[in-house]
Protein backbone atom coordinates (compact mmCIF):
# COMPACT_ATOMS: atom_id res chain seq x y z
CA UNK A 1 0.00 0.00 0.00
CA UNK A 2 1.38 3.40 -1.03
CA UNK A 3 0.15 5.29 2.03
CA UNK A 4 1.27 8.70 0.76
CA UNK A 5 -0.80 8.30 -2.40
CA UNK A 6 -3.63 6.85 -0.33
CA UNK A 7 -3.59 9.87 2.00
CA UNK A 8 -3.91 12.19 -1.00
CA UNK A 9 -6.88 10.17 -2.31
CA UNK A 10 -8.51 10.26 1.12
CA UNK A 11 -8.11 14.04 1.34
CA UNK A 12 -9.68 14.47 -2.09
CA UNK A 13 -12.48 12.06 -1.17
CA UNK A 14 -13.22 13.89 2.11
CA UNK A 15 -13.66 17.19 0.27
CA UNK A 16 -15.77 15.47 -2.37
CA UNK A 17 -18.10 13.92 0.21
CA UNK A 18 -18.72 17.23 1.95
CA UNK A 19 -19.43 18.89 -1.41
CA UNK A 20 -22.39 16.64 -2.24
CA UNK A 21 -25.72 18.44 -2.44
CA UNK A 22 -27.99 15.88 -0.75
CA UNK A 23 -28.00 13.00 1.72
CA UNK A 24 -28.64 10.51 -1.10
CA UNK A 25 -25.73 11.83 -3.16
CA UNK A 26 -23.45 11.67 -0.11
CA UNK A 27 -24.32 8.04 0.58
CA UNK A 28 -23.85 7.13 -3.08
CA UNK A 29 -20.36 8.67 -3.03
CA UNK A 30 -19.43 6.82 0.18
CA UNK A 31 -20.28 3.47 -1.44
CA UNK A 32 -18.59 4.39 -4.72
CA UNK A 33 -15.44 5.46 -2.87
CA UNK A 34 -15.34 2.12 -1.04
CA UNK A 35 -15.17 0.25 -4.33
CA UNK A 36 -12.61 2.70 -5.75
CA UNK A 37 -10.31 3.00 -2.73
CA UNK A 38 -10.41 -0.25 -0.72
CA UNK A 39 -8.35 -3.05 -2.24
CA UNK A 40 -10.43 -6.17 -2.91
CA UNK A 41 -13.81 -4.42 -2.66
CA UNK A 42 -16.19 -5.42 -5.48
CA UNK A 43 -19.41 -3.97 -4.01
CA UNK A 44 -20.48 -1.76 -1.13
CA UNK A 45 -23.55 -0.32 0.55
CA UNK A 46 -24.89 1.10 3.80
CA UNK A 47 -27.17 -0.87 6.10
CA UNK A 48 -29.46 0.84 8.60
CA UNK A 49 -31.70 -0.79 11.18
CA UNK A 50 -35.27 0.39 11.79
CA UNK A 51 -36.15 -1.77 14.76
CA UNK A 52 -35.70 -5.27 13.33
CA UNK A 53 -36.14 -4.12 9.73
CA UNK A 54 -33.09 -3.61 7.53
CA UNK A 55 -32.85 -0.73 5.08
CA UNK A 56 -30.33 -0.94 2.21
CA UNK A 57 -28.94 2.45 1.19
CA UNK A 58 -26.68 3.34 -1.75
CA UNK A 59 -25.89 -0.24 -2.87
CA UNK A 60 -23.43 -0.43 -5.76
CA UNK A 61 -24.62 -3.92 -6.72
CA UNK A 62 -27.69 -6.11 -6.19
CA UNK A 63 -25.43 -8.44 -4.19
CA UNK A 64 -25.49 -5.86 -1.38
CA UNK A 65 -29.30 -5.83 -1.23
CA UNK A 66 -29.51 -9.63 -1.26
CA UNK A 67 -26.99 -9.85 1.57
CA UNK A 68 -28.85 -7.25 3.64
CA UNK A 69 -32.14 -9.09 3.16
CA UNK A 70 -30.52 -12.35 4.21
CA UNK A 71 -29.08 -10.76 7.35
CA UNK A 72 -32.50 -9.30 8.16
CA UNK A 73 -34.24 -12.65 7.71
CA UNK A 74 -31.66 -14.50 9.83
CA UNK A 75 -31.07 -11.69 12.33
CA UNK A 76 -27.33 -12.22 12.10
CA UNK A 77 -24.30 -11.15 10.10
CA UNK A 78 -21.28 -8.83 10.50
CA UNK A 79 -22.94 -5.72 9.09
CA UNK A 80 -26.12 -6.39 11.06
CA UNK A 81 -24.04 -6.49 14.23
CA UNK A 82 -22.04 -3.42 13.22
CA UNK A 83 -25.24 -1.44 12.75
CA UNK A 84 -26.40 -2.51 16.23
CA UNK A 85 -22.97 -1.70 17.73
CA UNK A 86 -22.94 -4.87 19.81
CA UNK A 87 -20.24 -5.11 22.46
CA UNK A 88 -18.72 -1.80 21.43
CA UNK A 89 -17.16 -3.35 18.32
CA UNK A 90 -16.89 -1.11 15.27
CA UNK A 91 -15.31 -3.40 12.67
CA UNK A 92 -16.57 -6.85 11.68
CA UNK A 93 -15.01 -9.18 9.16
CA UNK A 94 -15.53 -12.58 7.55
CA UNK A 95 -12.28 -13.51 5.86
CA UNK A 96 -13.33 -16.57 3.87
CA UNK A 97 -16.87 -17.75 3.14
CA UNK A 98 -15.61 -21.17 2.06
CA UNK A 99 -14.64 -21.88 5.68
CA UNK A 100 -16.97 -22.55 8.65
CA UNK A 101 -17.81 -19.49 10.74
CA UNK A 102 -18.66 -19.89 14.41
CA UNK A 103 -20.08 -16.43 14.96
CA UNK A 104 -22.56 -16.28 12.04
CA UNK A 105 -22.89 -19.90 10.82
CA UNK A 106 -26.32 -19.61 9.17
CA UNK A 107 -25.47 -16.40 7.36
CA UNK A 108 -22.13 -17.63 6.03
CA UNK A 109 -23.65 -20.89 4.87
CA UNK A 110 -26.40 -19.18 2.86
CA UNK A 111 -24.44 -16.10 1.75
CA UNK A 112 -21.92 -18.38 0.06
CA UNK A 113 -24.65 -19.17 -2.47
CA UNK A 114 -24.99 -15.43 -3.22
CA UNK A 115 -21.43 -15.38 -4.51
CA UNK A 116 -19.83 -13.66 -1.53
CA UNK A 117 -16.22 -14.65 -0.89
CA UNK A 118 -15.34 -12.25 1.92
CA UNK A 119 -16.75 -9.14 3.57
CA UNK A 120 -16.25 -6.43 6.17
CA UNK A 121 -18.63 -4.18 8.12
CA UNK A 122 -17.75 -0.80 9.65
CA UNK A 123 -19.89 1.15 12.08
CA UNK A 124 -20.72 4.63 10.82
CA UNK A 125 -20.76 6.79 13.92
CA UNK A 126 -20.00 10.19 15.39
CA UNK A 127 -19.85 11.19 19.06
CA UNK A 128 -23.53 12.11 18.86
CA UNK A 129 -25.11 9.36 16.77
CA UNK A 130 -24.94 5.87 15.28
CA UNK A 131 -25.64 6.05 11.54
CA UNK A 132 -25.65 2.38 10.50
CA UNK A 133 -22.92 0.28 8.91
CA UNK A 134 -20.80 0.52 5.78
CA UNK A 135 -20.63 -2.93 4.16
CA UNK A 136 -17.81 -4.02 1.85
CA UNK A 137 -18.01 -7.20 -0.23
CA UNK A 138 -15.67 -9.24 -2.39
CA UNK A 139 -16.53 -12.19 -4.58
CA UNK A 140 -13.14 -13.71 -3.73
CA UNK A 141 -12.23 -15.47 -0.46
CA UNK A 142 -9.55 -13.75 1.65
CA UNK A 143 -9.66 -10.66 -0.59
CA UNK A 144 -9.34 -8.12 2.23
CA UNK A 145 -5.96 -7.48 3.84
CA UNK A 146 -5.04 -5.56 6.97
CA UNK A 147 -4.42 -2.55 4.71
CA UNK A 148 -7.92 -2.99 3.27
CA UNK A 149 -9.36 -2.93 6.77
CA UNK A 150 -7.44 0.23 7.65
CA UNK A 151 -8.60 1.91 4.44
CA UNK A 152 -12.19 0.86 5.10
CA UNK A 153 -12.10 2.18 8.65
CA UNK A 154 -10.73 5.55 7.48
CA UNK A 155 -13.38 5.76 4.78
CA UNK A 156 -16.11 4.93 7.30
CA UNK A 157 -14.82 7.65 9.63
CA UNK A 158 -14.89 10.30 6.91
CA UNK A 159 -18.18 8.94 5.60
CA UNK A 160 -19.89 9.20 8.99
CA UNK A 161 -18.94 12.86 9.32
CA UNK A 162 -20.15 13.63 5.79
CA UNK A 163 -23.38 11.65 6.31
CA UNK A 164 -24.14 13.44 9.57
CA UNK A 165 -23.35 16.83 8.04
CA UNK A 166 -25.57 16.14 5.02
CA UNK A 167 -28.46 15.08 7.26
CA UNK A 168 -28.08 18.22 9.37
CA UNK A 169 -28.04 20.43 6.28
CA UNK A 170 -31.05 18.62 4.85
CA UNK A 171 -32.99 18.98 8.10
CA UNK A 172 -32.12 22.68 8.25
CA UNK A 173 -33.30 23.20 4.67
CA UNK A 174 -36.55 21.37 5.41
CA UNK A 175 -37.07 23.54 8.50
CA UNK A 176 -36.53 26.71 6.47
CA UNK A 177 -38.93 25.56 3.76
CA UNK A 178 -41.54 24.57 6.37
CA UNK A 179 -41.29 27.94 8.09
CA UNK A 180 -41.68 29.72 4.76
CA UNK A 181 -44.76 27.64 3.85
CA UNK A 182 -46.39 28.23 7.24
CA UNK A 183 -45.75 31.96 6.95
CA UNK A 184 -47.27 32.06 3.47
CA UNK A 185 -50.35 30.13 4.69
CA UNK A 186 -50.79 32.51 7.61
CA UNK A 187 -50.66 35.45 5.21
CA UNK A 188 -53.39 33.90 3.08
CA UNK A 189 -55.67 33.40 6.11
CA UNK A 190 -54.98 36.91 7.42
CA UNK A 191 -55.95 38.43 4.07
CA UNK A 192 -58.95 36.21 3.45
CA UNK A 193 -60.43 36.18 6.99
CA UNK A 194 -59.21 39.63 8.06
CA UNK A 195 -57.58 38.25 11.20
CA UNK A 196 -54.33 38.93 13.01
CA UNK A 197 -51.10 36.93 12.65
CA UNK A 198 -51.60 35.34 16.08
CA UNK A 199 -55.18 34.38 15.24
CA UNK A 200 -54.12 32.87 11.90
CA UNK A 201 -51.49 30.69 13.59
CA UNK A 202 -53.93 29.68 16.37
CA UNK A 203 -56.51 28.70 13.74
CA UNK A 204 -53.97 26.59 11.86
CA UNK A 205 -52.88 24.82 15.04
CA UNK A 206 -56.48 24.07 16.02
CA UNK A 207 -57.41 22.70 12.59
CA UNK A 208 -54.17 20.70 12.50
CA UNK A 209 -55.04 19.03 15.81
CA UNK A 210 -58.71 18.46 14.94
CA UNK A 211 -57.87 16.82 11.61
CA UNK A 212 -54.74 15.06 12.90
CA UNK A 213 -52.72 16.65 10.10
CA UNK A 214 -49.19 17.97 10.51
CA UNK A 215 -48.97 21.75 10.56
CA UNK A 216 -46.65 21.87 7.55
CA UNK A 217 -49.02 19.68 5.52
CA UNK A 218 -51.99 21.87 6.44
CA UNK A 219 -49.98 24.96 5.48
CA UNK A 220 -49.19 23.42 2.11
CA UNK A 221 -52.90 22.69 1.54
CA UNK A 222 -53.79 26.29 2.39
CA UNK A 223 -51.18 27.61 -0.03
CA UNK A 224 -52.50 25.36 -2.81
CA UNK A 225 -56.23 25.99 -2.22
CA UNK A 226 -56.17 29.56 -0.95
CA UNK A 227 -57.85 28.75 2.35
CA UNK A 228 -58.94 26.04 4.78
CA UNK A 229 -61.24 23.63 2.97
CA UNK A 230 -64.30 22.37 4.74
Amino acid sequence: MDWEAFAERMATMARDLLAQESVEATLDRISECAVDIVDGCDAAGILMLRGKRVESLAPTDSLVVRSDRLQERLGEGPCFDAARRLGGERVFRIRDFTQPEERWPAFVSQARDLGIGSMMGFLLYTEQENLGALNLYSTRPAAFTKASETAGWLLASHGAVAFSSARTADQLQQAIETRHTIGEAMGILMERLKITEDDAFALMRRVSQERNVKLRDLARQICESGGIDG
